[in-house]
């Protein structure tokens, strides 16, 4: 929530009546400081274009890289069952 210019000087005013001008410029100054603070860690935590493209680009990069490692060891395990079908097939052709 946002105050404009007119309603923080009439705040400006009322507490400086009752806590003094020092009082509540140190609180006004510490408002704004945290308020500052607080969007400093807001936009620190927000994700950029930039960062969710990168993340997407990984994401696709990873996920080639496991469908090929997967398809490698499909190929592999083919092989090894073709080979075991044929040697049973030769060890009972064979008697």
């Amino acid at each position: 929530m946002y105050l404009e210019a007119e309603e923080i000087a009439r705040l400006y005013r009322l507490l400086s009546d009752k806590l003094g001008n020092d009082t509540t410029e140190a609180m006004f100054k510490y408002i704004d400081n945290k308020t500052k603070r607080s969007v400093e860690v807001s936009i620190k935590t927000l994700a950029t274009k930039e960062d969710l493209a990168k993340v997407k680009y990984d994401l696709g990069k990873e996920i080639s890289e496991t469908k090929a490692d997967t398809i490698k060891w499909m190929f592999i395990f083919w092989i090894g069952q073709v080979g075991a079908t044929l040697a049973m097939l030769l060890l009972f052709l064979k008697k």
